[in-house]
Parts: C-alpha cells; sequence; structure tokens
C-alpha cells in the first residue's frame, strides 16, 4: 500500500527512526550529527517546550482519564537541498530536539538514510539492550497465581 507520502513500510521505519531519536540522549545524537555531512539547517519552527496532557486507561473498559501534564519539545528545520526535518520529545531539550529534526530532515534522503541509519545504530543497540536488562528484571518479580475450584459450591 503507497500513501501520498510514502510506502507503509517507509513510514513505519521512518516512525522507528523518530523514537529512537526521541529516546537517544542528546550525546547520542551529537555524536550522530557528528559523522554525517549536514547541510546548512534552517530554523522552520525554533525549538520551543509546551505542554501536552498525558492519558492512561484504567479499569475493565478502558476508559481515559487524564494523568497530567508533559513537558514536550518540538523542532522544524529545512536542510538545503534535502528537505524538511521534524522532531518531537518528552523534556526541555531544544538542542536535542533540533538535532533530532536534523537527524529526521538527512534520514528522508534516500541517498543518506543508510549512513543515517549506520550512524544511529550503536544508540539503537544500546537502548535495545537497556529494554531487555529491564525486562529480565521486571520477569525475575513476575508471580504467576493459580485458582483452584474448592469444590464446596
Amino acid at each position: 500500500m503507497t500513501t501520498s507520502r510514502g510506502s507503509v513500510g517507509e513510514i513505519a521505519a521512518r516512525q522507528d527512526m523518530m523514537a529512537l531519536c526521541a529516546d537517544a540522549g542528546r550525546d547520542d545524537l551529537e555524536a550522530a550529527v557528528a559523522t554525517l555531512e549536514v547541510p546548512a539547517a534552517e530554523d522552520l519552527r525554533p525549538p520551543e517546550t509546551g505542554l501536552v496532557m498525558a492519558t492512561g486507561r484504567i479499569g475493565g473498559d478502558g476508559r481515559s482519564f487524564n494523568l497530567g501534564e508533559v513537558s514536550v519539545t518540538r523542532a522544524a528545520i529545512r536542510l538545503d537541498g534535502v528537505g524538511t526535518g521534524f522532531a518531537y520529545h518528552l523534556g526541555r531539550d531544544r538542542a536535542k530536539a533540533r538535532l533530532a529534526a536534523i537527524l529526521d530532515g538527512l534520514w528522508q534522503d534516500p541517498g543518506r538514510r543508510g549512513r543515517v541509519e549506520e550512524a544511529l545504530a550503536p544508540v539503537a543497540r544500546r537502548i535495545e539492550a537497556a529494554r531487555r536488562q529491564a525486562a529480565r528484571r521486571t520477569a525475575a518479580t513476575r508471580v504467576d497465581f493459580l485458582t483452584l475450584a474448592r469444590g464446596e459450591d
């Protein structure tokens, strides 16, 4: 299936790359950008921080409720001869949002996509290892409950 902005697989891959940039630290993004040739970047929307309402779900029916407000920073840039890049992440780090937007803009150029993914590969491996470690710690505390019918009814 193809949309006006690309194939569904390409859109999912971009979402994964943008999520990786949101999970990464500013140092990780700086290191990735330092390995790439980056054309001049113009701010379409300077990095700015605001609040969004975080919602949760509770109960058997999954009704949503407002959990509270969280800080989100966003940026939009235009790279000379490449295109535009966008980024959103939790927190107030404006430099991180701008770096992530630059990486998004570079990734959208098919000729640079492989180099961007290669630059972000160490970050992806580190984040995945941290997720696996957290899953192992959580699994170690798991309790399985078994319900037996007592036959007294």
